[in-house]
C-alpha cells in the first residue's frame, strides 16, 4: 500500500521520555507498552486516552554507563519490555531478563529472573524484538558505542541466551518479513540494515547480508518494523524521519518528524493501521528543546500501510510452567 501524500505526526498521552524506545502494540488491550531507558521506566499507554500507567523498575543492573546516543551516569536501564503467553510483561534490563506480574492496586511488580548474561562494564541489553513464533530476541551494546563488545542473543527453551551474532557495537532494530523467511537487523553505527535467512520452525538465522545502506541519509537507523507489505520502516535516530524500504531494499518513502531523535516505530491500533514513534529527548541543548517541544513524547502517525498481525506476538516461555529455567 503506498504512503499518503501528507502525514501528520500527533502526540500521545502526555509523558516526556529521556529516552523512549521499544513500543510494543498488546492486541486486544488497546494499549502500547514502551521505555525509558535512562531512567528505567516501564510506560503503558492506553492509545485511545492517552492515559499513561508508569513504574520505575529496579533491573539489577551493575552494567555502567547508560548509551543510547549519550553517555549518562550510573544507574538501571530498561531497554525493552513485552506481553508474555499466560501473563506478566518480559522486560529487558542491564544484562538480565525479568518476567514481572503487574500487582493490583500498588507499582510493585512481583519478578522472576528468566535469563542472564554475565555482567560486562560498558555494555547493556539494548532493543529486542519477539518473533512470530514467541521467540525472545534481545541485543547488546557498547555504551560509549565505539567498540563492538555487543551480541545478538536468542532465548532458547531453559532461559538460555544463545549468542547469534558477536562483535556488535550498538544493536538495534529487529523485524520479520510477513512469511518470516527474513530477520531485518541493525546495528547502528554500520548506518546499513542487514537481513538474514530465518528459518522460522527452529529460530536459526543465517546468511547475514546488507538489505539497505543508509550511508547516504542524515542520522543513523535505530529501531525498526515492517509492514504487511514486506516494507521495512526505520526510525533515523539525529535524522527527524523515518525511512521506509521495499522488499527489494530500494527506498521508498520518507516520512519528516517533528523532533531530531526518534529511536523506534512499531505499527498498532485496532486495525494496526497507527504508526507508534518513540522520541528522545536525551543531549538537546536548551535551543533544540525549545525548538522540539515534542522531543521525548510518544508519537502516531497514520501513514497509510498496515502493520503485521505476527508483529504482537507474545513471547512464549513454556518452560518457567514446567518449573525450569532460572528463579
Amino acid at each position: 500500500m503506498e504512503v499518503r501524500g501528507k502525514v501528520v505526526a500527533e502526540p500521545v498521552g502526555d509523558v516526556t521520555a529521556t529516552l523512549g524506545e521499544g513500543p510494543y502494540w498488546v492486541p486486544g488491550e488497546d494499549r502500547l507498552l514502551w521505555v525509558d531507558i535512562h531512567e528505567g521506566q516501564l510506560h503503558s499507554t492506553d492509545v485511545a486516552s492517552g492515559a499513561t500507567d508508569s513504574v520505575k523498575l529496579d533491573t539489577g543492573a551493575g552494567s555502567g554507563p547508560a548509551g543510547g546516543g549519550s553517555a549518562a551516569g550510573e544507574g538501571n536501564t530498561l531497554s525493552a519490555a513485552f506481553p508474555v503467553a499466560g501473563g506478566g510483561i518480559l522486560t529487558a534490563g542491564g544484562s538480565r531478563l525479568t518476567l514481572r506480574f503487574p500487582a493490583e492496586g500498588s507499582e510493585q511488580r512481583p519478578a522472576r529472573l528468566v535469563a542472564e548474561v554475565p555482567a560486562r562494564e560498558g555494555v547493556r541489553f539494548n532493543d529486542g524484538a519477539v518473533d512470530p513464533a514467541g521467540r525472545v530476541w534481545i541485543g547488546s551494546m557498547h555504551t560509549g558505542e565505539t567498540e563492538p563488545l555487543g551480541e545478538l542473543y536468542r532465548l532458547d527453551p531453559g532461559g538460555v541466551l544463545t549468542a547469534v551474532e558477536r562483535n556488535v557495537t550498538v544493536s538495534n532494530g529487529l523485524g520479520w518479513s510477513p512469511d518470516g523467511s527474513r530477520l531485518y537487523y541493525v546495528d547502528s553505527p554500520s548506518r546499513k540494515i542487514d537481513m538474514f535467512d530465518y528459518d522460522a520452525a527452529t529460530g536459526e538465522a543465517f546468511r547475514r547480508r546488507a538489505f539497505a545502506d543508509l550511508r547516504y541519509a542524515d542520522g543513523m537507523p535505530d529501531g525498526l518494523t515492517v509492514d504487511a507489505d514486506g516494507c521495512v520502516w526505520v526510525a533515523m535516530w539525529g535524522g527527524a524521519a523515518l525511512r521506509r524500504f521495499t522488499p527489494a531494499g530500494k527506498p521508498d518513502v520518507m516520512l519528516p518528524v517533528p523532533v531530531a531523535r526518534p529511536t523506534s516505530c512499531a505499527f498498532g491500533g485496532p486495525d494496526l493501521s497507527e504508526l507508534y514513534v518513540t522520541t528522545a529527548s536525551i543531549g538537546l541543548s536548551d535551543s533544540a528543546r525549545a525548538a522540539q517541544p515534542l522531543a521525548g513524547r510518544l508519537l502516531r502517525l497514520r501513514p497509510g500501510p498496515f502493520g503485521l498481525p505476527s508483529a504482537t506476538a507474545s513471547a512464549v516461555l513454556p518452560w518457567l510452567r514446567s518449573g525450569e529455567g532460572a528463579v
